[in-house]
């Protein structure tokens, strides 16, 4: 059966009917918390977290208002100042995803209240220890780059402070750090005992 080609151009108008609200979602502006311990150097916050000269943390469970999007950025304002997420490099997931990610609807200030006193430690100085869950390293460090870290299930993940500072994670069979791989100059800044 043949479709007659006024039907064709019908259906095409309400499949792009349907798609125009999941593509008003990256759009949506709203309050939140931020989801974890994030370095800015007062306009910009990469998702690659790097611990830069001039570089200040922005503790998890800080305020924020998602305030709209730009070219793989959200567009944020914490303690009244303009600031902008940058995803530079998990550009597979969704702004929308994004910005879901960074900007969460809970205060995590309430789970971290209930940890034991070590884990809370480091997890204010934007350190891991022995232990701690993914849940907790991300609240430490945000979450790894996508690019290099697909799986957030994973028994490893990576993570950089600089270019050339990479540090990997390891999780036990229970989800728990077991331990860090680095220098000893970066286990120093990322490593808590």
């Amino acid at each position: 059966m043949r479709i007659p080609p006024f039907h064709l151009s019908g259906a095409l108008v309400a499949l792009a009917l349907l798609s125009a609200p999941l593509a008003a979602t990256a759009q949506e502006k709203y309050d939140g918390f931020l989801c974890c311990n994030m370095r800015s150097d007062g306009s910009w916050i990469s998702d690659s977290n790097y611990s830069e000269n001039g570089k200040r943390v922005i503790p998890v469970g800080t305020p924020v208002s998602v305030t709209g999007y730009g070219r793989h950025r959200v567009n944020v304002r914490i303690d009244g100042a303009r600031q902008a997420i940058g995803n530079d490099y998990s550009r597979d997931i969704a702004l929308a995803d994004f910005a879901r990610r960074y900007v969460v609807n809970e205060d995590p200030a309430a789970k971290i209240a209930g940890y034991p006193a070590k884990i809370q430690e480091a997890i204010k100085r934007a350190k891991i220890t022995t232990g701690m869950t993914r849940e907790q390293v991300l609240m430490a460090l945000g979450y790894p780059i996508s690019s290099e870290n697909p799986d957030l299930g994973a028994n490893l993940w990576r993570y950089w402070m600089s270019s050339f500072a990479e540090f990997q994670v390891q999780f036990d069979a229970n989800g728990r750090v077991s331990g860090v791989t680095t220098d000893p100059n970066t286990r120093n800044l990322v490593w808590a005992d």
